[in-house]
């Protein structure tokens, strides 16, 4: 019998290979964050639409398109800085995040509201989006494979 920590095929049926570092991390967050947040919005405006009509259905599915934006530009932003930037990816970040906030703000402020929307549903849509964007984004980090530490250094490394 064999440990999982060794290389090698573990106890069992089936061999467990070695999986290296989780590619394209922010864009594979962005896809199930946006499936789950989409399966949300869905959902309310499903609810809303028998509920309040269109208007509803329509507030509720703005709602949760905001969250979405909101969340997927950092997520986009990670990806490209990331890559090119490990170390400055979180800089970034507290500055996207700026930025969207006085964005976002200023944009409703400007658009103010509007007739047709319906600020129960568009405030349930966007709680919706929120928490299963947050909950898929959670999930998908605790799956990613982070290399944190070097490989270690073996003979045939140090000879070439």
């Amino acid at each position: 019998m064999t440990s999982n920590a060794e290389s090698g095929p573990a106890s069992g049926n089936s061999p467990v290979g070695a999986s290296g570092p989780t590619k394209s991390l922010w864009l594979h967050l962005l896809r199930v964050s946006a499936l789950a947040g989409a399966a949300a919005l869905v959902v309310c405006s499903v609810i809303a639409l028998p509920l309040n009509g269109a208007k509803g259905a329509l507030s509720s599915a703005f709602g949760g398109v905001l969250v979405m934006l909101f969340f997927g530009i950092s997520l986009l932003v990670g990806h490209y800085v990331g890559r090119n930037n490990p170390s400055g990816a979180i800089g970034v970040f507290v500055a996207t995040y700026f930025i969207k906030v006085v964005g976002f703000a200023a944009v409703l402020f400007v658009m103010g509201t509007p007739e047709w929307l319906h600020e129960r549903w568009f405030l349930i849509g966007a709680v919706s989006a929120v928490v299963l964007w947050q909950a898929a984004e959670i999930c998908g980090f605790s799956k990613a494979r982070l290399q944190i530490y070097n490989d270690p250094e073996t003979k045939e490394n140090r000879d070439a």
